[in-house]
């Protein structure tokens, strides 16, 4: 009987314990400086990401073990809030824009 009390305090302990530790830790989505306004995966391997970076937007190639700045934006390219799928269209937008200039 004792060894089952004990056994359920600790499990008890683990959990309050997991559940402090996400509350009062740095975890993604918690940070408003920085956030991932969209993501957009290339190959199952790489991404575009769209990161809101203060006033700046970056726009962001990541592969394993790699990520590039490919373009920075004074202006934002995309609203956060913005539905995922219109993303593509904006970015060929931009892309195109950035072309023709």
């Amino acid at each position: 009987m004792q060894l089952l009390a004990g056994l359920i305090l600790v499990v008890a302990l683990i959990l309050l314990l997991g559940w402090l530790v996400k509350r009062y830790s740095g975890l993604p989505g918690q940070n408003k400086a920085l956030r991932v306004v969209a993501s957009l995966p290339l190959t199952t391997r790489e991404k575009l990401v769209l990161v809101q970076a203060g006033d700046q937007q970056l726009l962001l190639g990541v592969a394993p073990g790699r990520v590039n700045l490919l373009h920075s934006y004074d202006q934002p390219l995309i609203e956060p809030g913005v539905a995922m799928g219109e993303f593509a269209s904006r970015l060929q937008q931009a892309i195109s824009r950035k072309e023709s200039e």
